[in-house]
């Protein structure tokens, strides 16, 4: 499988568990302390780190800072959006599709070639 794709597959599945620590405790731990939530995330951020820190030197083999920057900052944004969506039911705005854009923009100036 080319650099690209493990570094981005690996990368997506870190955020999944990025987006959870983060985020789900918002709902999941609303009423607890916010010690608990913060050592929950962080239990959770540990597969994150798992999955990111190989993802990275993957990619850097092959992709520059940058470009490895860019690449999870659209990811960050392709699996924030379902979770806003399906897990924490808020609703779909239209302001997630130009930030899409506006990542995309990002992704073709740093990814085209010189």
């Amino acid at each position: 499988m080319p650099v690209v794709w493990q570094t981005a597959l690996l990368l997506a599945a870190s955020n999944v568990f990025m987006t959870f620590a983060w985020y789900a405790h918002l709902k999941n731990l609303n009423d607890r302390p916010w010690w608990i939530a913060a050592l929950a995330s962080w239990g959770i951020a540990l597969f994150e780190y798992l999955l990111q820190v190989p993802a990275n030197r993957i990619g850097h083999a092959e992709l520059s800072l940058a470009q490895l920057k860019i690449m999870q900052e659209a990811i960050t944004l392709t699996v924030f959006v379902p979770f806003v969506v399906f897990y924490m039911q808020q609703p779909l705005k239209l302001d997630y599709l130009w930030a899409g854009l506006c990542i995309l923009g990002a992704v073709y100036f740093i990814f085209r070639s010189p």
